[in-house]
């Protein structure tokens, strides 16, 4: 008897090790029902609330089709927006800024993103930016303008991991299809404008997330990730209100091509982005 509980507990230490990792990363923007610069505020209880529940429902899913683990980041504006308190209960939460490599060196099975905006400068983008909506004009990454999708998803496919489902407003939904167009998305509002869209109710965005969540795991080895050949450059455009500060021209492997704009050069994403993040 004894032998044989040895042995299930050895098998169900083996499934459960086999069982895919799932890394959902969050941002506020995308979210149903949030279309208001105010709501995007990481103390603003109701976009708390509305984050919450959409990260709840696409863990729920994960789960549902088969995840081992889901580890959710904390990715908008400083990590300052979830809780362990109010996250789903079989989900571990990533909080802080993390390195230029965004943990993916861990080699997840697959990346995940809820609430996601598109890239600047989409007319019918929510909110739409490009990592900063007061201080970055454009950004391009070998000559495409980009912004957190694109670089996520390059950002996985350095380390050979697709990105498989994607929630948010339609333009964001759209940006994520034409890079990865096998993934499941839940397209949970229409943007009209920066501040106006049509949301579904955070019920039905709820049920259409997990319901991408749960479709996109039948995906997992199926769905190519996104790879950007080297080298690499990553140009920025600053805000008119930014110019580049004194002594720009002196860092390593960057290019200042106007008073606002810098270009940065490395063998590929990770080193071209490692070399924008450092200061």
């Amino acid at each position: 008897m004894r032998f044989s509980l040895c042995l299930l507990a050895v098998a169900g230490l083996a499934l459960a090790q086999t069982r895919p990792t799932i890394f959902l990363i969050t941002d506020a923007e995308g979210v149903g029902g949030v279309c208001r610069q105010d709501q995007v505020e990481p103390s603003n209880r109701e976009m708390q609330q509305l984050l919450t529940a959409e990260i709840n429902a696409a863990v729920e899913g994960f789960y549902k089709g088969g995840a081992g683990e889901v580890i959710v980041w904390d990715g908008h504006d400083g990590s300052q927006t979830l809780s362990t308190l109010t996250i789903h209960p079989r989900a571990k939460l990533v909080m802080g800024g993390l390195g230029p490599s965004m943990l993916m060196e861990r080699r997840f099975a697959a990346v995940a993103i809820v609430g996601q905006h598109s890239k600047a400068n989409i007319r019918t983008g929510i909110m739409a930016h490009s990592y900063s909506s007061l201080g970055i004009q454009t950004m391009k990454l070998n000559n495409k303008p980009v912004g957190e999708i694109d670089v996520i998803a390059a950002m996985a496919g350095h380390f050979d991991t697709p990105v498989i489902m994607l929630s948010g407003d339609r333009a964001a939904v759209e940006e994520m299809r034409e890079i990865a167009p096998d993934a499941e998305f839940a397209a949970v509002k229409e943007g009209l404008g920066r501040y106006v869209c049509i949301s579904e109710s955070a019920k039905r965005s709820q049920e259409m997330i997990e319901q991408a969540a749960l479709r996109s795991m039948a995906k997992i080895g199926k769905i190519k990730a996104y790879r950007v050949p080297g080298p690499c450059t990553l140009e920025v455009e600053y805000t008119t209100r930014n110019s580049l500060p004194v002594g720009s021209e002196l860092r390593t492997w960057a290019e200042v091509l106007d008073d606002r704009t810098i270009r940065f050069r490395g063998k590929d994403v990770l080193e071209v982005w490692q070399r924008y993040r450092v200061r």
